[in-house]
């Protein structure tokens, strides 16, 4: 008969993401599991029952979704939901709270789910500890997503300035282009400077990294290099923390580097860790009336102390965006690069129609966080060998 997939519809808030796509199913079924789908799961996704079903996958309700030998889903589960899971199952899934707070139905469990798995007997991988080494680079889900939320951040920009963003020359006048500057060079930072030069505006980007300035110039982009005293590289191709007294050097010049930029996208995190401050008060009192901040930190704190969670504001004639779940704004698309990820994930875990534990797989150690009724949790991430060595050959992505 083989194992059972069961794919349910996301429950939290604004969420349209599902977690797997019916381009996957057939690869799916090649690793002998049976795809469940919950009725519905992928409508908000512009992907309609039908579509699975043309793949072979079956369209069923709730309760049988969650019964399923394994289960994969998007958001962090609620506490009904996990009541909801089979004993001894396998639930694969982002394992933190949901960035929105409340699902639509029951509450989020305050410090993620993983006790709570554990003591129901339910194995578990969270897909945010999947490690960034080369090899796991087509199950990181982080990455595929962060990649989404970047060109999403700097439409949502658009959408919000009140002038253009390229150059333009007409017979009633000239515009001038828009000066975009990008806190923060991870993936989605990359991908904010590569939308914003596309869309015809000048951009100059910074990151505490040293290292990334390659790929910011690789992209036509300035880099903004503040002389600090210290650089910001942590493990595995992270930010780390700055000193206090860093972190005081960076605001004061950010500060009067920000005043030239009329739209600002901040996406600087730090794992485990709020948010660091980039754009204080003083710089939004500075920025020109009618100027964009994204501040893409908005769920763990914000780059901006005036940023407020899901909430686009106007302080001092300024635009502050805190939207929180970019990639459920292309929600198309997030998925089928979700379920890409999730595919070649089961790809190394079910061995002829099982799943198999192999914890000498860096990837598989780093993501589980439960394991017959064990939590096995670690509180940020590690940098493993695979990591150290893909950073040496320039292959290590950063976030």
């Amino acid at each position: 008969m083989g194992l059972t997939l069961g794919i349910p519809k996301e429950s939290a808030a604004g969420e349209k993401r599902v977690a797997v796509t019916p381009s996957s199913i057939k690869r799916l079924k090649r690793l002998g599991l049976n795809i469940l789908v919950e009725s519905g799961a992928g409508s908000a996704a512009a992907i309609p029952d039908s579509a699975y079903t043309a793949e072979g996958a079956e369209i069923t309700d709730s309760s049988k979704v969650w019964q399923a030998e394994i289960v994969s889903k998007v958001q962090s589960p609620t506490e009904a939901e996990v009541n909801h899971l089979r004993r001894g199952s396998l639930l694969i899934s982002l394992l933190q709270p949901s960035v929105g707070g409340e699902a639509a139905t029951g509450s989020y469990l305050p410090q993620g789910p993983t006790q709570q798995l554990a003591a129901a007997q339910i194995d578990a991988i969270a897909l945010e500890l999947i490690p960034r080494t080369s090899r796991a680079q087509s199950m990181d889900v982080l990455s595929s997503q962060a990649g989404i939320a970047g060109y999403r951040a700097v439409i949502e920009a658009a959408h919000h300035y009140p002038r253009f963003f390229p150059m333009m020359m007409t017979s009633a006048g000239m515009a001038k282009p828009a000066k975009v500057i990008v806190l923060g060079a991870g993936v989605a930072g990359l991908q904010a400077i590569a939308t914003a030069r596309k869309m015809g505006a000048q951009v100059e980007a910074y990151d505490v990294r040293p290292e990334v300035k390659e790929q910011i110039l690789s992209l036509g982009a300035k880099f903004i290099d503040l002389a600090l005293a210290e650089s910001g590289a942590g493990q595995g191709g992270y930010a780390k923390e700055l000193s206090e007294e860093g972190q005081r050097r960076q605001q004061q010049l950010l500060t009067e580097k920000l005043k030239t930029a009329d739209i600002i996208v901040s996406t600087a995190n730090v794992p485990g860790r709020k948010a660091p401050t980039l754009v204080t008060e003083e710089a939004v009192r500075g920025l020109r009336p009618g100027s964009v901040i994204v501040d893409m930190a908005a769920a763990s704190g914000g780059n901006c102390p005036l940023t407020e969670a899901d909430q686009v504001i106007s302080k001092f004639g300024v635009t502050i965006i805190g939207l929180t779940n970019y990639p459920s704004l292309v929600p198309y698309d997030a998925s089928q690069f979700f379920s890409g990820n999730i595919t070649h994930l089961l790809g190394i875990l079910i061995k002829d129609e099982k799943i198999h534990w192999d914890f000498a797989d860096d990837i598989l150690a780093a993501a589980c966080v439960a394991y017959k009724g064990e939590s096995k949790q670690s509180k940020e991430p590690k940098e493993s060998k695979n990591a150290r060595e893909s950073k040496k050959s320039g292959s290590e992505k950063s976030v």
